[in-house]
């Protein structure tokens, strides 16, 4: 299945909707992204009409015929909603419920009671780690990111201070660490060893996440001191809730969904047969909106009816959900719509042709490749698969654990600087409450400090494996 992805990439970029040569390309991609930060910027365009016009512009600039480009950014914005609209939008119904519910209230107070302020961002990055492992980062950021809010609301504690090490947590796992779904990627296209990718991945991962976490997290807070977004934190439940569901149940119905996706994960890495009956049911109720879905499910029972909640008022909380995730979605969608316009336009093949004059050591080699292919396209998915893809030939003679460095490698360049072209960027903006500034200074530098950190520690085990 991987392997299939790859070709059909290679396919994708061997046809790309323009003939431009790559210095045009080159300019193409630099104006498309300028002319999106200077909307928004200087202009104050919404960050969807932002993203709407660049990604034309994008394709102007790279000579494609209007039509094409905006089929491919339509395409892009489709399969962007498609992928997290709905999971989104789960997120915030059991979001919503956590806080009417006063469940919201139950973990926060918890977790203040037991952590003191110094401890409390290692607190973050450890939970994080923990259910980030088997999720994909938007699943994460929506499970997360409204107790995170709430922690750096009522702890009166630096929003920046407690958010990156969160964030940190999430995104070292969707790089580095199988069984998350790109390291299995990575690992299946070059034939690394998963156990010794694993073991080499947390050791990679333990001083990234320190270091990118709550060490950078508190530089951050000195550059960006921003309180967390009333809109976005669940509130306290109205006096009207005179009970509240417990501790244990509100954590089991937020642990519900990684506990269904990582044994899903772990279905398929120890029976590893398609036509299983037992992986199929496991691939079925591990995915990730039906394991929100179940949560959500199980959440108006073991959090609204133990508030006390009527029919009535488990279909208004439902309701009022929704309406202020509208907004994210567009522009999450947008930013898909242009990632797309720049695989389309043929940046992939671009870059491909510029690594092939690359005389550098393979670790380093696939790093930049993958660095290159998260710049231009801004998906670490696009990213891990392109450069796995283009440097599995060069793992044929490797050791075992050299292929699983190879594979982390790989993981740390695919999730170098996220900027515009990324949805994850526009994920972290909405629910912080940032400007494209604060975002650059705090996530943005936060994902390289994960890239380059990751890398120096990739390549000092390779110097004694």
């Amino acid at each position: 299945m991987t392997r299939l992805s790859v070709e059909m990439l290679a396919a994708d970029a061997a046809e790309p909707i323009t003939s431009a040569g790559n210095a045009q390309l080159g300019i193409a991609v630099l104006a498309g992204i300028a002319v999106i930060v200077l909307l928004i910027t200087k202009f104050k365009v919404h960050a969807f009409l932002a993203l709407t016009i660049g990604s034309l512009a994008l394709g102007a600039f790279a000579g494609a015929p209007l039509d094409k480009a905006i089929t491919s950014f339509t395409a892009g914005l489709g399969s962007t909603v498609a992928g997290v609209g709905v999971l989104i939008a789960l997120g915030a119904i059991l979001g919503k419920l956590l806080a009417d519910s006063g469940g919201a209230d139950q973990i926060v107070d918890t977790i203040l009671a037991k952590a003191s302020g110094r401890a409390m961002p290692w607190a973050m990055v450890l939970i994080a780690s923990v259910i980030g492992l088997p999720l994909f980062f938007e699943v994460g950021i929506v499970l997360l990111i409204p107790v995170v809010l709430m922690v750096a609301k009522r702890g009166n504690y630096s929003l920046m201070k407690i958010g990156i090490p969160a964030l940190a947590g999430l995104s070292v796992m969707h790089g580095l660490i199988p069984p998350h779904p790109g390291p299995l990627v990575a690992i299946d296209a070059i034939g690394a060893n998963l156990g010794i990718t694993l073991a080499l991945g947390v050791l990679v991962a333990i001083p990234t996440v320190i270091i990118a976490g709550p060490i950078f997290g508190k530089y951050a807070a000195r550059w960006v001191d921003v309180p967390a977004p009333e809109k976005m934190i669940p509130q306290r439940a109205t006096e009207e809730t005179d009970r509240r569901p417990s501790f244990g149940a509100t954590l089991a119905t937020v642990l519900l969904p990684v506990v269904l996706m990582l044994a899903k994960a772990l279905v398929d890495i120890v029976v590893d047969n398609p036509e299983s009956s037992v992986q199929r049911v496991f691939d079925v109720i591990g995915s990730p909106m039906i394991a929100l879905l179940a949560a959500v499910i199980v959440g108006m029972f073991t959090l609204g009816r133990a508030a006390g909640f009527t029919k009535g008022r488990l279909s208004s909380t439902v309701e009022k959900s929704l309406a202020p995730i509208a907004g994210v979605l567009l522009i999450v969608g947008a930013g898909g719509g242009f990632k797309q316009t720049l695989i389309d336009v043929g940046i992939g093949q671009m870059i491909l042709d510029f690594s092939e004059s690359w005389a550098i050591p393979t670790l380093l080699l696939a790093w930049l490749i993958a660095v290159a292919i998260r710049l231009a396209t801004g998906s670490a998915t696009v990213a891990t698969i392109s450069a796995a893809g283009l440097v599995a030939p060069l793992a044929a003679d490797m050791s075992s654990s050299h292929m699983a460095l190879l594979v982390l490698a790989i993981g740390a360049g695919s999730l170098f600087f996220s900027h515009v072209n990324d949805a994850g960027f526009w994920l972290v903006k909405e629910y912080f409450g940032l400007n494209v500034g604060q975002t650059i200074k705090t996530w943005s530098v936060m994902e390289t400090i994960i890239s380059v950190v990751s890398l120096i520690f990739v390549l000092l085990l390779s110097l004694v494996l």
